[in-house]
């Protein structure tokens, strides 16, 4: 997969670089340009340097990927590997790039892979490109949009490839291969930088984690493991995934040291929505424990049957469930609670009237939601009675003549997602 996308990135910026870099008066040809003296090896670095100062300041990320690519046919690699040996003051030469981002670090250390790229020494390759990568995504998450996602996409690429080369390397060294570990672990960390704020974009990354066979997800350490499903888990919220919410971010509860209370306060105020949604509610103790007040009187209402005191809850607390993307699936809840409602009518109709328990008219859950300053007509009810039928929160149907809503005298009320709950 990383291959094809490779090769169609490369036919795409080939055609990008006639109008772009490979004008660049400092390209020109390649094995022509190997053999210059100090003072042309400086002016050719000078200018790879200005070029890409330019692809920053015009946010040109298809011209800042073929800058930063390395093992490709056409990439600068060589050139740059020779100019480094023969300019004068080259750090100095590099460093020119933190007039318009703090960058020159990172390209220093960029450089420095492409030199020993050249000289095959991969593992040192890898190492140089290792802390470069580190500090491009650090200025990539201060960037406001993701115009340089294709230089991102670039680096993690040659990181991969580079991680394979110096793997190969150490073991023909006697060493145990470790580097190709290492870019995953780099991959988790822009898969969290690209995660909910560009969730479009995380798409192809979950992908390339899920989908690879060279790495056991296992051997990750956990503080990697344990940030990926997190992220991974925020995005199943997002889509409505709640089964599969559910597994990553139990995933990541049991695998976060206990002692990190804010990590695990943070699995929680996603974990315990993703709960109530499956019809399981938490301990009142462990809301107070990891201070997730905000979600006490939201587990009240759907343990009452209480619909006021839902509304009481999101309203009370609405800025901060917006801010973490939960409202909407807080505001979903209000089925359930009126299951409750109706399961509670039910149980008391039961004792009054054994007999005709499963019939329950449409005035008396009027009359039950007006108890808890709900107004509603009864053809406002007959609708939710409607939605709860359809979505098998309730078994039975309802007679619009009559008025009355006639529930299954087999289990009534079905498990939700066909699982367990208390509901």
């Amino acid at each position: 997969m990383w291959a094809r996308e490779r090769e169609e990135r490369e036919r795409e910026m080939a055609l990008d670089r006639r109008d772009s870099v490979s004008s660049a008066p400092w390209r020109g040809n390649a094995a022509g340009s190997l053999f210059f003296g100090a003072a042309e090896a400086s002016r050719k670095l000078a200018e790879y340097v200005n070029s890409v100062i330019e692809a920053l300041s015009t946010q040109n990320g298809r011209t800042l990927a073929s800058l930063l690519a390395i093992s490709s046919a056409n990439s600068f690699c060589e050139l740059v590997a020779s100019a480094l040996e023969l300019a004068k003051e080259p750090i100095k030469i590099l460093k020119q790039v933190d007039k318009h981002a703090p960058l020159g670090d990172m390209l220093s250390n960029h450089t420095k892979c492409m030199h020993s790229y050249q000289q095959r020494r991969y593992v040192e390759a890898f190492n140089a490109l290792e802390k470069s990568a580190n500090m491009f995504l650090q200025e990539f998450r201060s960037w406001e949009s993701a115009w340089a996602m294709e230089a991102l996409h670039t680096i993690v690429y040659e990181l991969r490839t580079l991680a394979q080369m110096a793997d190969r390397e150490m073991v023909a060294n006697g060493k145990i291969p470790d580097k190709l570990k290492g870019a995953g672990s780099f991959l988790m960390k822009v898969f969290g930088a690209l995660a909910l704020g560009t969730v479009h974009l995380c798409r192809s990354v979950i992908r390339s984690i899920e989908t690879a066979r060279v790495f056991d997800f296992e051997e990750f350490p956990a503080r990697d493991r344990v940030t990926y499903m997190y992220y991974t888990g925020r995005l199943e919220v997002f889509n409505d995934n709640f089964m599969g919410a559910e597994k990553k971010l139990m995933y990541a509860l049991r695998h976060c040291h206990s002692s990190k209370r804010t990590n695990v306060r943070m699995i929680l105020k996603y974990l315990v929505p993703v709960k109530l949604s499956l019809g399981t509610l938490p301990k009142e103790w462990l809301l107070q424990k990891y201070n997730l007040r905000e979600y006490l009187n939201v587990v009240r209402a759907l343990r009452r049957g209480d619909i006021k005191l839902l509304r009481h809850a999101l309203h009370a607390n609405e800025d901060g469930f917006l801010r973490s993307g939960v409202y909407l699936v807080l505001e979903k809840l209000e089925q359930q609670v009126y299951r409750r409602l109706m399961k509670k009518i039910h149980i008391i109709q039961k004792l009054k009237d054994p007999a005709r328990a499963h019939q329950i008219k449409m005035e008396v859950i009027v009359k039950a939601l007006s108890w808890l300053d709900i107004n509603m007509d009864v053809e406002e009810v007959e609708c939710i009675m409607a939605i709860l039928i359809h979505k098998n929160y309730i078994k039975g149907y309802f007679s619009h003549k009559s008025k009355v809503v006639v529930l299954s005298k087999q289990d009534p009320f079905p498990k939700l997602n066909g699982r367990a709950n208390i509901l």
